[in-house]
C-alpha cells in the first residue's frame, strides 16, 4: 500500500498553509460575531486599557480578554486589517491540526495521527470557524491541549514525565479559561470524572498532580481575574452569574433551539467524514463498552468526552453551531485510529456517499436566488451561484480522484486527496460569501462615511448598532434607544448612552455638528420629533446624516 514520502507531506503542509491563510483577508467583516471581536481590541489598543473590556466604549464582560490580548498585539505589530482580527482564529485552527497529529502519534501510532490530522483540517464546521472571526477555535485549541496533555500523561510510567504533561494540561485549561471563561475547567473536569464512574477507576485522580496543578491554573488565570474586579466590583455578578449559569439554563440570550438542533449541525459539519465519524463512534463504543481495566483507555475517553460535549449544549438554554466545535479535535483522533485499522473497501464504501452531498450542493447553487426575501438578498444571491458551483466541481474532482486511488489500494494519497479538495471547497465556498457579506456588514458605509467625517464631532447610533461599522471607521457611537448585549455595561454608566429619541432631539438640537445613523424605517420618526437633517448616506438599511446647516 503506497505511502506518502516525508518530501511529500511537506509539500502538502505547505499546500495546507496556503490554501488555510489564503483568504484571511479577502473577505469583509460580518456582523455581529466579527464585528464585535473586531472591535474589542481595537479600542484595547486605542484606550491604553488592556485590563477592562470594551464595545463601544462600553463595559463588556461577556468573555475574558486572551483573544482580545492576542489581535490587539497583532493590531500594534501588523496593523488594523481584516486579516489581523481573524489571525487569532486562522492560527489556533491552523495549529490545531498538529496538536491533533501529535496527540494521534502518542497514543495511537503515526498512521492514525496523520489520517486525524488530515481529517480535522478538512471537515466543513472545523475549517468554517477556523476563518471567522469568533472565539470559538481558540478555546477548542486550548481546551484539546489540556485534554490531550492529559491522556498523555496517563499513559507516562515516570512521575517527571507524567507531571511535566500535567501541568501543560493545567496550563491549556487555564488558557481555555482566559478565551471563553469557566467552560475550560469545568467540561474537562466533568468529563474526567465521568471516566472515572464509567471505568470504575478513581486512580486517575491521584495522577491530577493537583497542588503544582492548581498553581499553575491560578498563576495563569487569577492575575487578570484579580485586577478586572477590582477596577469593576460588578464584574463578578455578570461573569460569574450571568454568564455562567443564566445563560445556560435559561433563554434570555435569544439561542434557544429545539433539542434536535445540533443534529444537522453536526452531520454537515463532519461533511465529508460523516459516515466515518457514525462507523467511529459505534465502533469505539461497541469495542469498548463493557471493557473495564486499570490501565487508562484512552479511546474511551475521548468517546466519552465527544458525547459528554454534545448532550451538554444540547442540554442547554443556548446554542450556535460553534458551540459544538470542541469535540472535532477529539472525534479526528478517533476517525484517524479508525481508519488507519480500515480495509480499504470499507472506507469505500463510506466515501462514495459524498457524491449525494455534492449534487445537493449543486441543485443549491442553481436554486439560491430562490431563497432570498429582500430585494437587496434577491439581487446578491444569484451572484453566490457560481462560487458554489465550482467548490462543488472541486470537491467532485478530489472525491473522484480519492475514489480511483483507493480502488488502486492507495489508502493514505487518496485520503490526503479528499481533504484537499475539501478544505478547497469549504474556502471557496466561504470566499464566495463575499458576494452576500455587503447585507450583514457596513464596510461599504464607512468607505462612503470617511471623506466626509471631521474627526470630534458626535455621531450617533439610534434604534440599532451595526457591529462592523466601529472598526472599518475607528471611532464609536453614542447609543440612542438601543441597548441589546451592552445594557449591562450601559446600566453601570449610564452617562454613555441615550434612552429614547425625543431625548436626542434637544441634544441634537444643541449641537454646533453632530452625526446619526439609524435603520432606514426610523427616518419618519426622527423628522417627528424635529431634528434638523441632512442625508449624507442612504441605502436599502440604513440613513446616516448630519446635522442640517442652514444658511
Amino acid at each position: 500500500m503506497t505511502q506518502i514520502s516525508t518530501r511529500q507531506w511537506w509539500y502538502l503542509i505547505i499546500a495546507v498553509a496556503v490554501i488555510w491563510f489564503s483568504n484571511l483577508e479577502y473577505r469583509i467583516l460580518i456582523k455581529p460575531d466579527e464585528g464585535r471581536y473586531a472591535e474589542i481590541p481595537r479600542e484595547m489598543v486605542a484606550s491604553g486599557d488592556w485590563t477592562t473590556p470594551r464595545l463601544n466604549d462600553i463595559k463588556y464582560f461577556e468573555k475574558p480578554p486572551l483573544q482580545y490580548w492576542a489581535t490587539a498585539v497583532a493590531y500594534e505589530v501588523f496593523g488594523e486589517h481584516q486579516w489581523t482580527s481573524r489571525l487569532w482564529a486562522g492560527l489556533t485552527g491552523f495549529f490545531g491540526i498538529f496538536l491533533v497529529w501529535f496527540a494521534g502519534l502518542r497514543l495511537f501510532g503515526r498512521e492514525a495521527a496523520a489520517y486525524a490530522a488530515m481529517i480535522l483540517g478538512s471537515s466543513l464546521l472545523y475549517v468554517l470557524i477556523g476563518h471567522i472571526n469568533t472565539l470559538d477555535m481558540g478555546v477548542t485549541f486550548f481546551i484539546s491541549l489540556g485534554i490531550f496533555s492529559f491522556l498523555i500523561a496517563q499513559g507516562e510510567s515516570e512521575t517527571k514525565s507524567q507531571r511535566n504533561w500535567m501541568l501543560l494540561a493545567w496550563a491549556g485549561m487555564a488558557l481555555a479559561v482566559l478565551s471563553k471563561g469557566l467552560m475550560g475547567i469545568i467540561l474537562p473536569g466533568t468529563a474526567i470524572f465521568i471516566y472515572c464512574i464509567a471505568q470504575r477507576d478513581f486512580s486517575v485522580l491521584k495522577r491530577m498532580h493537583w497542588l503544582a496543578g492548581l498553581a499553575v491554573f491560578f498563576l495563569i488565570t487569577a492575575p487578570w481575574f484579580y485586577f478586572v474586579m477590582k477596577a469593576n466590583p460588578e464584574f463578578f455578578d455578570k461573569f460569574f452569574i450571568y454568564e455562567h449559569y443564566t445563560r445556560f439554563t435559561t433563554k434570555q440570550h435569544g439561542r434557544y433551539q429545539p433539542w434536535y438542533y445540533f443534529i444537522p449541525i453536526l452531520l454537515s459539519g463532519m461533511l465529508p467524514w460523516t459516515l466515518l465519524m457514525l462507523d467511529t463512534l459505534w465502533g469505539t463504543w461497541r469495542d469498548n463498552v463493557s471493557l473495564l481495566s486499570k490501565v487508562f483507555n484512552p479511546a474511551r475517553f475521548l468517546l466519552i468526552w465527544a458525547v459528554f460535549i454534545y448532550l451538554f449544549f444540547t442540554a442547554s438554554g443556548s446554542k450556535l453551531p460553534s458551540y459544538l466545535l470542541p469535540i472535532f479535535p477529539a472525534l479526528a483522533l478517533l476517525m484517524g485510529k479508525r481508519i488507519a485499522d480500515m480495509s480499504v473497501q470499507t472506507l469505500l464504501k463510506q466515501i462514495v456517499p459524498v457524491i449525494l452531498f455534492v449534487i445537493a450542493i449543486v441543485v443549491l447553487a442553481l436554486n439560491v436566488g430562490k431563497l432570498a426575501d429582500t430585494p437587496l438578498q434577491k439581487e446578491l444571491y444569484p451572484q453566490y451561484t457560481p462560487w458554489l458551483i465550482v467548490a462543488s466541481l472541486v470537491l467532485l474532482a478530489g472525491l473522484l480522484a480519492g475514489l480511483w486511488l483507493l480502488r488502486n489500494e492507495r489508502k493514505q494519497v487518496a485520503v490526503a486527496t479528499l481533504a484537499c479538495s475539501s478544505l478547497l471547497f469549504a474556502q471557496i465556498g466561504l470566499s464566495g460569501y463575499n458576494v452576500l457579506a455587503s447585507e450583514r456588514s457596513a464596510k461599504h458605509i464607512a468607505a462612503a462615511l470617511a471623506p466626509q467625517l471631521k474627526a470630534g464631532v458626535p455621531f450617533y447610533s439610534v434604534l440599532d448598532y451595526e457591529q462592523t461599522l466601529p472598526f472599518y471607521l475607528k471611532r464609536t457611537f453614542t447609543l440612542v434607544q438601543y441597548q441589546d448585549e451592552m445594557d449591562f455595561g450601559l446600566n453601570q454608566e449610564p452617562q454613555r448612552w441615550i434612552p429614547t429619541v425625543e431625548e436626542l432631539a434637544p441634544v441634537w438640537a444643541a449641537q454646533a455638528e453632530a452625526y446619526a445613523i439609524f435603520p432606514a424605517y426610523a427616518y419618519p420618526q426622527l423628522q417627528k420629533v424635529g431634528m434638523a437633517m441632512q442625508i449624507i448616506f442612504e441605502d436599502s438599511q440604513h440613513i446616516v446624516v448630519k446635522k442640517y446647516e442652514s444658511n
